[in-house]
């Protein structure tokens, strides 16, 4: 059994002269990651934080390296391995959460309603708003994510609006066709009323991400947004999954996600 080590520079195990050659070693976040724990930043989040440990000593040194085969990695007491899984997870985010996994205001989180102590390298796959509401993927798969949220993707995200006033087809033909924002011109997108009165209730869909960017296409036609819920991340639905609910994805709900990023076999 290796000793642990005496300080956080040194956390490999010594090999003797006969396997010295045949060790390998690697960046303790590299393999975090690899082993589905948190994205590559996420797991220096959890080393500085002092939730990782090798062989029973707390690890914060970013360039610390372990050998995978004879160190024992430890993320909040459990043990990391490269065989195991990532995970993947959708959330029903209520209006008045705080798409962040710690607020220094105090203010609720998204960490609060997933199960991070179960999964201490979840993360969200990007954000929503405070006062919006739907569907939240979380991960530990870092490459997923960052492809989910790359622009070269377009992955479809899908919401339904509550906008003030009577929205006509020549205003969502605007939406269609892209509106000019304060950052640029928005790229087309889908737009369809579900209901319309003195209140109109639409679906779009779009391919970006820029910040609160449904709330302000609708603003620019001339329909601020009173309540807003992503329905839809991709081909993953936000379903009847209740308000502050979560779920572990389905095989092939991961599959479907990973096959609109070119992720396919993975």
């Amino acid at each position: 059994m290796s000793e642990a080590p005496k300080n956080s520079r040194d956390v490999h195990r010594a090999p003797d002269k006969a396997d010295r050659v045949q060790t390998v070693t690697m960046r303790l976040q590299k393999l975090l990651a690899r082993a589905g724990v948190a994205s590559r930043r996420g797991s220096e989040d959890l080393m500085t934080a002092g939730r990782v440990r090798v062989n029973g000593a707390v690890v914060t040194e970013l360039g610390a390296k372990v050998d995978p085969d004879a160190d024992v990695v430890t993320v909040d007491g459990r043990t990391v391995t490269l065989g195991q899984r990532s995970v993947y997870i959708a959330l029903n985010k209520p209006e008045g959460v705080v798409t962040t996994m710690s607020d220094p205001q105090g203010r609720t989180t998204v960490a609060s309603l997933v199960p991070v102590k179960q999964h201490p390298g979840l993360f969200p796959v990007g954000r929503l708003d405070f006062d919006s509401a739907g569907l939240l993927l979380f991960t530990t798969d870092g490459e997923l994510s960052h492809r989910l949220l790359h622009p070269r993707w377009k992955v479809d995200k899908t919401y339904r609006a509550l906008v003030d006033g009577r929205v006509t087809e020549s205003e969502l033909d605007r939406l269609r066709d892209g509106v000019s924002l304060d950052d640029g011109r928005t790229a087309p997108a889908l737009a369809t009323t579900l209901r319309v009165g003195a209140t109109s209730y639409c679906e779009i869909t779009v391919r970006e991400g820029r910040k609160r960017q449904v709330r302000r296409m609708f603003s620019a036609i001339g329909h601020p947004v009173l309540e807003l819920q992503r329905v839809s991340f991709g081909p993953v639905p936000l379903g009847d999954l209740p308000k502050a609910g979560w779920r572990y994805l389905t095989d092939d709900e991961v599959a479907a996600l990973k096959a609109v990023v070119g992720m396919e076999g993975t």
